[in-house]
C-alpha cells in the first residue's frame, strides 16, 4: 500500500469469459494473459492510423482475455496518440488490465529521431506524460525503451525504483538490453521483465538473453513475434510498401532475402496446415513452447487475426512439430531485423 492506496492484484483475472491461461512474468508479482497485445502498428510504422479500429481490436483483445497492453511514448512520436488510443479503449475497463509503456528517447526535435534520453528528471517527466496520456495513477510495468549510453544504467534503475515506491509504476521493464545492462540493473533494482525481438524469424537472443534473463528470475516480453508481419503471409516485396511502412526499408524483405524468407513460410505454412492451424498460431506457439517465463505481444488492427492470436495459447506443439520447425529455420531468417545504423547494441 502506498500513500493510502489499494495495490490491487496484477493477476488480471476478469469478469468476462476468459478461457486465456495466465503466465507469470519474473518474481515480483506480475502476471498476465499468456498472449498480450502490441499496439505500436495502430499509429505509426505500418501505414496511416486508424483510431477507430484499434479502439474495436484492444477491447476484443480485452473480451478474448489479453490482460497485457503494450504502448510507448514512441508510439506517439511525442503526442501521446498511442497511449490515449489505449487509454480510452480500456478506461472501464483499468482495473483489471496491465498497462506497460516505455520511455528513453528524446521526441522534442522531429530532425534527430532516434536520439536517446534516459535522464532521471526526463524519465520522470516522460513518465508524467504516460500517466495523463492513459488517463490512470499508475503504470503497471516501465520500460527503458532503449539503453542509452550517456546514462549509466544505475541512475536509470535508481530514478524507476523511485517512481515504483511513490505508487506511479509498478514493476520496472527494460528493452532490447544486453547481458551486462540487465545485471547491473538488477542490482540496483528487480527488473520484472525485458522485452526483445524474438520468433521463428529471430534468435539472436537465444545464446546470452534467455540464459541471463532466467538466471535472474526476469520474465521475456517477445516483441514482433510475427516476424512484423512476414509469418502473416499476407506480403509483398519491400518496393509495394508506402515509405511510411516500416516493411519498406526492413531487410528482410529486399530482394534475395524476401524470397528465401517466403520460400520458409511456405513450409511453416504446410506444417501448420497439416496441424489444421493458422502459419501464425504455428508462430506463437512455438514461442509459448520456449518456456513458461515468455508472453508475446504480437500486434495487430484485426479482430480476426486477433482471434486467430490469442488461439494460439491453446495449441500444444509435438517434439516433432518443433524439430521441423528447426530444420525449415535453423537460424533464422534472412537478413537482419534493423539496419546496422540503428540496430540495438547488446
Amino acid at each position: 500500500m502506498i500513500s493510502g492506496r489499494r495495490v490491487r492484484s496484477v493477476d488480471a483475472m476478469t469478469q468476462h469469459d476468459n478461457t486465456l491461461p495466465h503466465r507469470t512474468l519474473g518474481t515480483q508479482g506480475l502476471r498476465v494473459g499468456a498472449i498480450g497485445l502490441g499496439t505500436m502498428g495502430m499509429t505509426m510504422a505500418y501505414g496511416a492510423a486508424d483510431e477507430q479500429g484499434g479502439a474495436a481490436t484492444i477491447r476484443r483483445a480485452y473480451e478474448l482475455g489479453v490482460t497485457l497492453f503494450d504502448t510507448a511514448e514512441l508510439y506517439g512520436m511525442g503526442t501521446g496518440s498511442n497511449e490515449q488510443l489505449l487509454g480510452r479503449a480500456l478506461k472501464d475497463v483499468r482495473e483489471e488490465v496491465v498497462l506497460a509503456t516505455k520511455f528513453g528517447f528524446d521526441l522534442s526535435d522531429p530532425t534527430k529521431l532516434g536520439a536517446l534520453d534516459s535522464r532521471p528528471a526526463h524519465i520522470r517527466e516522460v513518465t508524467e506524460n504516460s500517466l495523463r496520456h492513459l488517463g490512470t495513477d499508475h503504470i503497471d510495468v516501465l520500460y527503458q525503451h532503449r539503453v542509452d549510453p550517456d546514462v549509466p544504467i544505475e541512475d536509470v534503475a535508481g530514478t524507476v525504483g523511485e517512481l515504483i515506491a511513490e505508487g506511479k509504476v509498478r514493476y520496472f521493464g527494460l528493452s532490447e538490453a544486453g547481458p551486462d545492462i540487465i545485471r547491473r540493473a538488477h542490482a540496483v533494482h528487480p527488473v520484472s521483465v525485458l522485452q526483445t525481438e524474438y520468433s521463428v524469424f529471430e534468435r539472436a537472443v537465444e545464446a546470452e538473453v534467455l540464459p541471463v534473463v532466467r538466471e535472474l528470475g526476469i520474465g521475456f516480453v517477445p516483441y514482433s513475434p510475427l516476424g512484423r508481419g512476414f509469418l502473416t503471409g499476407a506480403v509483398k516485396p519491400a518496393a509495394e510498401y508506402p515509405a511510411d511502412d516500416m516493411r519498406s526499408w526492413d531487410e528482410r524483405w529486399q530482394p534475395g532475402n524476401y524470397e528465401k524468407n517466403l520460400a520458409a513460410v511456405r513450409e511453416l505454412t504446410a506444417l501448420a496446415e497439416s496441424k489444421g492451424i493458422a502459419v501464425t498460431q504455428l508462430a506463437l506457439a512455438w514461442l509459448l513452447a520456449q518456456g513458461d517465463d515468455i508472453v508475446p505481444i504480437p500486434g495487430t488492427r484485426s479482430p480476426q487475426r486477433l482471434t486467430e492470436n490469442v488461439a494460439a495459447a491453446q495449441i500444444t506443439l509435438t517434439a516433432e512439430d518443433l524439430a521441423r520447425i528447426q530444420e525449415i529455420l535453423p537460424h533464422g531468417s534472412a537478413g537482419s531485423r534493423y539496419p546496422a545504423a540503428i540496430m540495438p547494441t547488446w
